[in-house]
């Protein structure tokens, strides 16, 4: 049998130089527009206790966690599937601020399953969560952050969907349905799949049950939220969701190339608490970035907190950009000479990229990635074009 050690388990990537330093590029310029923001970076371990990692009620995010046990404590570990858990519990333990806090964040998750089509089980998630306000203010903050950071990446064409829980929430708890159906109503609900939801909502109040039936009907543009004003009831928290979407999307427009509603979107239902919203491009199956608002998330670490966030994926966001090969370097000679070496310090001090030829082999300096070369003329180094 031939050695396969070279091999990677499936949908597990390396990035070669190219895609790692531009990955690297877009890394360091959205956490730059972040830490402008007023975004505290941290950056919470690869590796915690299982529970710590877990967002209660998230059974999809677990089945994606892989897990192991500590050889230490005997005590079951996992690998990151998300670190969204991780920043809460940061804010909520080790920060312990009775105001807003504003963190972000950058670093690899692992999931035991490809996170969609055509995707790596490896991510490299970058975003910002908000903690202490729970108004439309903060909402809008990292929802406009977001788009500007796809907008900074060189990401165009985005199209933006809104949703709310809570409108959903609103429904359940007039009727008082209990866990079980409320399950399986989100389940159809956020697959659109009407003929699952008839049966599930028979049995319910007549102005609920056809709130319910009109969900799944109610996405397209702005002027959904126009329907949905007429088509559910008026209760108080269905007309406050609604008046949140609309003015998030008056003022969201200018960022995003269209804007969607989906009132039906119920995606982390059992931990998000109100607006949700997802970024979309023509080159992805998938969403491109994703958040929303999840007040109670804090609960697992006994202090919930109003808390917003959204996060990305680097490795995904590159794919859908032009590729460009890095600037080619120049080349310089081994040799111990100080009028050398100070032109290369010299060259280094302004951006450019120096290789010293060890080998000095002229069949491998293609390997190299060098355009120019250093050679001595009139008793100076000079920078030239090389010749192939």
């Amino acid at each position: 049998m031939p050695n396969s050690n070279w091999l990677l388990p499936e949908y597990i990537q390396d990035m070669l130089p190219d895609e790692a330093w531009r990955i690297e590029r877009m890394r360091a310029n959205v956490l730059e527009l972040l830490r402008l923001s007023g975004y505290q970076l941290v950056a919470p371990p690869l590796l915690e206790y299982a529970e710590s990692l877990q967002i209660i009620g998230n059974h999809d995010m677990d089945l994606r966690t892989f897990k192991l046990v500590d050889q230490m404590s005997g005590r079951t570990l996992a690998l990151r599937a998300d670190i969204t858990p991780q920043v809460a519990r940061i804010d909520a333990h080790l920060l312990n601020r009775q105001g807003i806090t504003r963190l972000c964040y950058a670093g690899s998750v692992l999931h035991t399953q490809p996170a969609g089509l055509m995707r790596t089980r490896e991510l490299l998630q970058i975003g910002a969560e908000l903690y202490g306000h729970s108004g439309l203010e903060s909402d809008l903050e990292v929802q406009r952050l977001m788009l500007q950071a796809l907008t900074l990446l060189g990401v165009e064409g985005v199209h933006l969907d809104l949703g709310h829980v809570a409108l959903f929430r609103a429904l359940i708890n007039r009727a008082g349905i209990p866990k079980k159906l409320e399950e399986e109503l989100s389940n159809a609900l956020q697959g659109k799949n009407v003929p699952a939801l008839r049966p599930l909502v028979a049995d319910l109040l007549p102005e609920v049950k056809n709130a319910l039936l009109a969900l799944p009907t109610l996405y397209g543009g702005i002027e959904v939220i126009a329907h949905a004003r007429a088509a559910l009831p008026n209760y108080p928290e269905v007309v406050a969701a609604l008046n949140e979407l609309e003015q998030a999307a008056g003022h969201l427009q200018p960022l995003a190339h269209s804007i969607g509603i989906d009132l039906a979107e119920l995606r982390g239902y059992n931990y998000h608490s109100g607006m949700v919203f997802a970024a979309y491009h023509a080159g992805s199956h998938d969403a491109i970035a994703l958040g929303g608002r999840y007040d109670d998330v804090g609960k697992s670490f006994g202090r919930a907190r109003p808390a917003t966030g959204f996060s990305m994926d680097l490795r995904q966001l590159h794919g859908l950009l032009e590729q460009h090969s890095q600037p080619m370097g120049i080349l310089a000679p081994h040799r111990d000479d100080s009028a050398l070496h100070e032109k290369i310090a010299q060259l280094r001090a302004q951006g450019h990229a120096v290789i010293v030829d060890f080998l000095g082999a002229v069949e491998l300096r293609t390997e190299l990635s060098c355009d120019s070369e250093l050679v001595m003329r009139d008793g100076a180094w000079h920078v030239v074009k090389m010749k192939f």
